[in-house]
């Protein structure tokens, strides 16, 4: 299932989940949602947008069977090639990366999640090309503590963000950033591009873009679907 090459335009889907955290066997980008692997999913969102984009799939290299049989029993055959995975998420994006050196742009996105719209990811890419970076992020909504159940003290929130995915850069930004060795402060791809120099652009992400992290996230994801689904 490869992609046609010299694409202006790609993005590194990156599934490393082994369902450890989730409480199953089956790692958690292969579980139903609406039918069908959530990881089937998240592809499809990069496949509907105007974009002409090469997908590259990044999992552990124990999971490549699997999903080659649940692409086979789902008939999906959206063009996409498989990488295989490292022992960190770092290592796993700079794999996918060294698919997509003929890309102009080229966004991370995680695998497990699936709700993403083809809007926001456009608008990703379209800041992104005119900036050099862009990351989807929520405004925190809550009130923060810092300390232990005991002592603490209060956080201010003003301009504090949860930040989500695609993290879309322009080529020579992202690869570049990823030649920097591995830090465990390295908690996403914008972080790594940070280190490196590159600036940081923010834009309004979704609520719906949610992260199926836990047993409850799957059942929230399938709801978005059933909302979406009855207002179309």
């Amino acid at each position: 299932m490869q992609n046609g090459t010299n694409k202006k335009y790609g993005v590194v889907i990156v599934a490393g989940g082994s369902g450890k955290r989730f409480g199953t066997d089956m790692p958690k980008q292969f579980l139903l949602l609406n039918g069908k692997p959530v990881l089937m999913h998240t592809i499809e969102r990069f496949a509907e947008t105007k974009l002409p984009m090469k997908i590259v799939v990044v999992l552990p290299e124990a999971h490549h069977e699997t999903w080659t049989k649940l692409c086979t029993e789902h008939a999906f055959e959206l063009p996409h090639e498989l990488v295989t995975g490292g022992d960190e998420r770092f290592f796993s994006v700079k794999n996918g990366l060294e698919k997509l050196d003929e890309c102009k742009i080229i966004g991370i996105h995680d695998g497990v999640r699936p709700l993403i719209s083809a809007e926001l990811i456009e608008k990703c890419y379209a800041t992104a090309e005119r900036n050099g970076s862009c990351v989807p992020a929520i405004a925190v909504p809550d009130s923060l503590r810092r300390g232990s159940f005991s002592k603490n003290e209060i956080v201010d929130r003003t301009n504090l963000y949860r930040l989500q995915t695609p993290q879309v850069f322009r080529k020579d930004w992202i690869i570049g950033a990823y030649r920097q060795s591995f830090d465990k402060e390295f908690t996403d791809d914008a972080s790594v591009a940070e280190k490196a120099g590159f600036p940081i652009i923010l834009t309004s992400g979704e609520e719906e873009n949610i992260k199926i992290t836990h047993q409850k996230d799957l059942s929230l994801a399938a709801t978005f679907f059933s909302m979406k689904s009855t207002f179309k």
